[in-house]
């Protein structure tokens, strides 16, 4: 009796195992006067499809992130630089940096480009050359690297939407 449960118990997991091997397509259109099958095993080849974009939901195909965007960045020599950033639905931009306290105003316009996760978005102005993360209702700016900002500050590059 426990002879006939190992045998099963064998049987039925070389069957599985068996079952999981690559898949064969057998070729039965034949050259000349050759009637055999021909067996053509598939295999996946990722560069035949390369994949460019990422599969799934991503905060370019999931968010509602085209809006007005507002923060107050930290700055060196001043008490800070309001931010108002506006992402149009045709990939455009406009920008608006007000230094406070000084009477200094830059204001840019341009494209932004999604990174291939579909998450970072790369502003490309005349000036402009920001990096953002896209998530709800708000926006990260990142480092020149493209990283998050660490530190003590770290709250004030998170910009709100309007």
């Amino acid at each position: 009796m426990m002879k006939n449960k190992t045998l099963i118990l064998g049987i039925g997991a070389a069957l599985f195992l068996a079952s999981c091997s690559k898949k064969e397509t057998v070729d039965t259109q034949t050259s000349g006067t050759d009637s055999a099958a021909t067996v053509h095993p598939t295999v996946a080849d990722s560069t035949v499809h390369p994949t460019t974009r990422a599969q799934g939901d991503t905060s370019e195909n999931a968010l509602d992130w085209n809006g007005t965007y507002e923060a107050t960045v930290p700055c060196a020599d001043c008490p800070g630089i309001k931010t108002s950033l506006t992402l149009n639905n045709d990939k455009t931009f406009s920008i608006t940096e007000e230094y406070l306290e000084r009477k200094s105003k830059n204001e840019d316009k341009g494209s932004f480009a999604w990174d291939a996760t579909g998450s970072v978005i790369t502003l490309k102005g005349k000036t402009a050359n920001y990096k953002y993360k896209v998530g709800e209702n708000m926006l990260i700016q990142l480092d020149m690297e493209g990283k998050e900002i660490d530190g003590p500050n770290k709250d004030l590059y998170v910009f709100k939407k309007k």
